[in-house]
């Protein structure tokens, strides 16, 4: 007899998907049996369902194509949910599978019993309960069309008695109308009039690009050249923007470079094409500034800033239909202004990461640019939230081939290493990074076993500061005492080697650059447990008024609570280098 979980599985198969991450249990045993049965899908064993969503949503961004993830009833299925948010918020493909109690059991209080259609719809384009076997073929094609034509997640919450009923008849989807292809929208004919003329009316532009630029390079190369504008990129855009690229001068935001803040600033229109850069101070003020904003998301314009001109449309073919209106601007002064500023900026941070040999006092920022001058040239990185995102925006080099990941909309601690097990099981020959903090790393410090079950060759770099570094600089800087950040850390090396991987632990900062390389050259997995500092200071591209008080103030307050060592500890780090 095929059963419904029979059915389901071969339709995951029709789609595409070669693997699903997740977490055995009673619920999800006849989905499980029906994949180790067909052998068409690779089953990941996580430790953490938590996990298996993050590694789900690292397929997706690096592919493009739907990825699935998947938990048990109850608390299974409850731990994908903030992974799921973050692949939601990322806009990736990501189909979660929730199993259920059985049907007869719900709404009884039975053991373990949640409502996951419910719990699920916050996250999710998509959530619907399973209820009968003659429901399930459409609704798992619904499903699936929604989380590729929406780019977000679907749920499906699976009773696991429904799953081992008799499948009802119906036909194989056919893949061409499982997965329909994305659609290239160009703006009308009067809409980019509307913006070449804009954009023809002014000489100082300043252009922000965000994730929304993947595919549009040569288009942005040729946009730059026509405005002799400066690029300023957000985070999310930094993998598809700044590489091979003359106009860009850097990222804005609180972990930017001072040359994006001020060609920001500094600007009579500012283009958005593809973001949503969410930090309203940094947007440029005052009334004589008009801005425009291209957006394949309608809902997105307008959202942080009053535009004067909203377009809809893909950067990439509304870049190409608008690049023939536009006037080549003769005057490059503000751009070489900008261009100049930036290679001041850039130098004042690669001379921030340099290290002496015999100095124990190693400076995240080496570590990151030593991994960047290492790493393979299509490498995958992933990072942690906080410090780790710092030094990866600053130091990790793109190139158009390498990829970035990290939790850069919905800001979960623990990312890291469960990104980097999706992008290493989806590209097994590829070289993974992660740039994990030593809090993030010990959240869901389980998940490194599964590097070794599942014989994945990740390299981890542990940022060991002994903290949770930027939450120390968040109190610091608005004036408070650090409380309930410091971290008593076992030596992650020693702790590697007694489950099978290689650990390498730097104290030298003298060692830095023979740690990575030797990393990055084993083959097999490893852990760098990179002990750096602790007072490091991720100083943000401006300082304002607030944060200069809040930064007295806790100098203030640690000499009179008898912490006066720590003032002396963050001058030696930050000034006497």
């Amino acid at each position: 007899m095929t059963t419904v979980a029979d059915q389901f599985a071969e339709t995951l198969a029709i789609a595409g998907i070669k693997r699903i991450y997740g977490i055995v249990g009673d619920s999800l045993n006849g989905l499980t049996d029906s994949i180790r049965r067909q052998g068409k899908i690779e089953w990941i064993h996580v430790r953490h369902e938590e996990v298996a969503a993050f590694a789900a949503g690292a397929e997706a961004h690096l592919t493009g194509e739907l990825a699935v993830c998947a938990g048990s009833c109850g608390p299974g299925n409850l731990h994908l949910i903030n992974g799921l948010f973050d692949c939601h918020r990322s806009r990736v493909p990501v189909l979660g599978i929730a199993a259920q109690i059985p049907s007869a059991e719900i709404g009884s209080g039975y053991f373990q019993e949640t409502h996951p259609e419910t719990l699920f719809q916050e996250c999710s384009h998509y959530c619907e309960l399973i209820s009968a076997a003659s429901q399930m073929p459409r609704v798992l094609e619904v499903a699936i069309r929604q989380a590729v034509g929406k780019r977000g997640v679907s749920v499906l919450v699976l009773p696991g008695d429904v799953a081992l009923q008799g499948a009802a008849e119906a036909p194989p989807a056919p893949p061409g109308g499982l997965l329909p292809p994305a659609p290239v929208v160009t703006p009308s004919r009067p809409d980019l009039d509307r913006l070449a003329a804009l954009l023809n009316s002014d000489e100082r532009i300043t252009i922000l690009c965000g994730s929304g630029c993947q595919g549009a390079h040569d288009e942005l190369i040729a946009l730059g050249e026509r405005l002799k504008a400066p690029m300023v990129h957000a985070l999310r855009g930094k993998e598809h923007v700044e590489w091979d690229n003359p106009y860009d001068v850097g990222m804005t935001g609180l972990i930017g470079f001072s040359s994006g803040y001020y060609a920001m600033l500094d600007c009579g229109v500012l283009l958005m094409l593809g973001t949503d850069f969410p930090y309203r101070q940094f947007y440029p003020q005052g009334n004589g500034v008009r801005i425009a904003q291209v957006d394949i998301r309608a809902e997105n314009i307008g959202r942080r800033a009053a535009v004067d001109i909203g377009i809809v449309g893909d950067v990439r073919a509304t870049l190409a239909a608008l690049l023939p209106l536009l006037k080549e601007k003769r005057d490059g002064a503000r751009l070489a202004k900008a261009q100049q500023h930036y290679a001041k900026a850039r130098k004042a941070l690669d001379d921030l990461a340099v290290g002496t040999a015999g100095s124990r006092l190693i400076h995240p920022q080496q570590v990151a640019k030593a991994i960047s001058d290492a790493a393979a040239a299509d490498a995958v990185f992933t990072c942690d939230v906080g410090l780790p995102t710092v030094w990866a925006a600053r130091y990790l080099a793109m190139n158009g081939k390498r990829r970035l990941i990290g939790s850069f909309w919905h800001g979960s601690m623990a990312n890291a290493m469960a990104q980097a097990i999706g992008a290493q099981a989806t590209f097994p020959g590829r070289q993974v990074v992660s740039l994990c903090g030593d809090g993030g790393f010990a959240m869901l410090m389980g998940d490194f076993l599964t590097l070794t079950q599942h014989k994945l060759p990740v390299k981890i770099v542990v940022f060991n500061n002994g903290t949770l570094g930027f939450v120390e600089l968040e109190q610091k800087s608005t004036g408070f005492l650090d409380f309930g950040v410091s971290l008593q850390n076992p030596n992650f090396a020693a702790m590697a080697e007694a489950v099978g991987i290689r650990g390498i632990r730097v104290e030298d900062a003298g060692k830095v650059n023979e740690a990575i390389e030797a990393a990055l050259a084993h083959d097999g997995p490893v852990l760098v447990d990179a002990v750096v500092n602790r007072t490091e200071l991720a100083m943000p591209p401006s300082i304002t008024v607030e944060m200069a008080k809040g930064f007295t103030l806790y100098m203030v307050k640690a000499i009179m609570s008898g912490r006066a060592d720590q003032i002396i500890d963050l001058a030696k780090t930050n000034l006497w280098r």
